[in-house]
């Protein structure tokens, strides 16, 4: 089973202060800002729920949608890649400039 990942949580909604800078704004967001978001998030679930009815559909038959791009030959330099998570680096990074701060 994968290792735990550390999470941070906002205290009361506030940024907890990082190397001795503190940032007293909070993170405002403009109302065309939220219906941007909401408008990505909403045409994302359309696509994911468009390319699950297409894989039930059955014997090759394809809908019109969207079509999930495969490789056929893959790229034999990527055949090792692995990718990151970004925020169990940021963690461990944050982790690291605790234990190193004097």
């Amino acid at each position: 089973s994968p290792a735990p990942k550390l999470v941070f949580n906002r205290v009361n909604g506030k940024r907890c202060p990082t190397s001795g800078i503190t940032d007293t704004r909070e993170e405002e967001h403009t109302p065309a800002h939220e219906q941007n978001v909401r408008f990505v998030y909403e045409a994302w679930q359309q696509v994911e729920e468009a390319l699950g009815a297409n894989q039930q559909l059955e014997n090759g038959l394809c809908a019109q949608g969207p079509v999930q791009y495969v490789e056929k030959m893959p790229n034999q330099n990527l055949k090792n890649f692995v990718p990151i998570d970004l925020e169990e680096w940021w963690a461990k990074q944050f982790l690291a400039n605790i234990q190193n701060s004097p």
